[in-house]
């Protein structure tokens, strides 16, 4: 893919990657949702984005990534180059012991290509966390759970002498936080780069990560602040078109928000047919307004302004629909939009300060 002489300075110097949730789609089960995920993934390290990161989420319908880092082993061993990740791993679902050993494993298998993005949600529902062996007040130590898993990576926790996590102690895996609630202030605690979002809300945004940048204190992982802003992208011939791929999803959030139950993606023709109550029609165009959507032109002005505004070192895009071609459409429409050319030309240098 050739670079377009006409990307601006910002956004050509800006790093682009993707997160897909493995959505079910209508007639598509969970089982090909994943396999889905693994095709893209292909598909977009052609493309020359940075990395390609995968999701976590429990007992929900329309998602099928319920295990990101096994998810994470098949992209990796499907792609080459691009970097691969979660976005992210939920740690108070977890003993941070067993995802020190889970990221060791692939940052072995797969060296110098495994990013361990960190979240700090539980399982939304109480029979969810029961199941999880959770409840809500987990979340409040993220602190210290994520303390206590960098431990584990550089062999500095004290809690259980002569225990190790193996293979992980020794490697270095990039940590990511990912901004819920507190998060921007608990990345910045820890000398740890911030993934936040989505970019609708783009004061609370920018509050986020002007949070993030006034506390960061710099760390043996990274010694500037780096922040990834994340949110929807669709990009298109024409902006009917790119609206179009916003559809499934705004119905599927519009319909869980009145029915309680999170529905797989459905096509955008059907959607547009359907008589919606009021409270449905005034969710599913909420949920339709203030992504960046449109054609190449729009699209690439919008991106101009959020760089401008954020100071983002990386955006990672987070579409989901149900076209799946023209989901690769607008990936490729956006990656000529942001200069990329191609897998391999932005390789981690390896460095403290570079974010991978």
């Amino acid at each position: 893919m050739s670079v377009d002489p006409c990307v601006s300075p910002s956004i050509e110097a800006t790093r682009f990657s993707f997160l897909d949730r493995s959505r079910t789609r209508e007639g598509y089960d969970g089982p090909q949702a994943l396999r889905d995920t693994v095709r893209l993934a292909g598909v977009v390290e052609k493309l020359g984005y940075h990395r390609f990161w995968v999701s976590e989420h429990h007992s929900v319908p329309g998602v099928a990534g319920s295990a990101p880092t096994v998810l994470a082993a098949a992209v990796a061993a499907a792609t080459s180059v691009i970097r691969v990740g979660t976005g992210g791993v939920m740690l108070p679902n977890h003993q941070p012991f067993v995802v020190a050993e889970q990221f060791g494993v692939l940052a072995s298998l797969f060296p110098g290509r495994i990013d361990m993005g960190l979240g700090r949600s539980v399982g939304f529902t109480d029979g969810i966390r029961r199941a999880l062996g959770r409840d809500k007040q987990d979340a409040d130590d993220f602190a210290g759970q994520l303390a206590e898993l960098l431990g584990w990576l550089d062999g500095t926790q004290q809690a259980h002498p002569q225990v190790h996590a193996r293979p992980a102690e020794g490697l270095r895996i990039p940590p990511y936080v990912l901004a819920t609630g507190e998060g921007a202030s608990i990345a910045a605690a820890a000398g740890l780069p911030l993934v936040v979002g989505d970019l609708r809300g783009r004061e609370k945004l920018l509050h986020a990560i002007d949070v993030y940048r006034r506390e960061f204190r710099p760390s043996a992982w990274t010694r500037e602040p780096y922040v990834v802003v994340a949110g929807t992208i669709a990009v298109a011939g024409t902006a009917e078109e790119a609206r179009r791929l916003l559809v499934p999803e705004a119905w599927s959030m519009a319909y869980a928000r009145t029915h309680g139950t999170f529905p797989p993606l459905a096509p955008a023709e059907r959607i547009e047919q359907l008589a919606m109550t009021e409270k449905e029609r005034r969710l599913f165009e909420s949920g339709l307004r203030g992504h960046l959507a449109g054609t190449e032109e729009t699209v690439a002005a919008e991106l101009e302004l959020v760089v401008k505004e954020t100071g983002a070192d990386e955006v990672l895009v987070t579409t989901s629909t149900y076209d799946r071609e023209a989901l690769e459409d607008s990936l490729r429409r956006l990656a000529r939009t942001a200069g990329l050319s191609g897998p391999g030309t932005a390789p981690a240098d390896g460095t403290a300060g570079s974010a991978e």
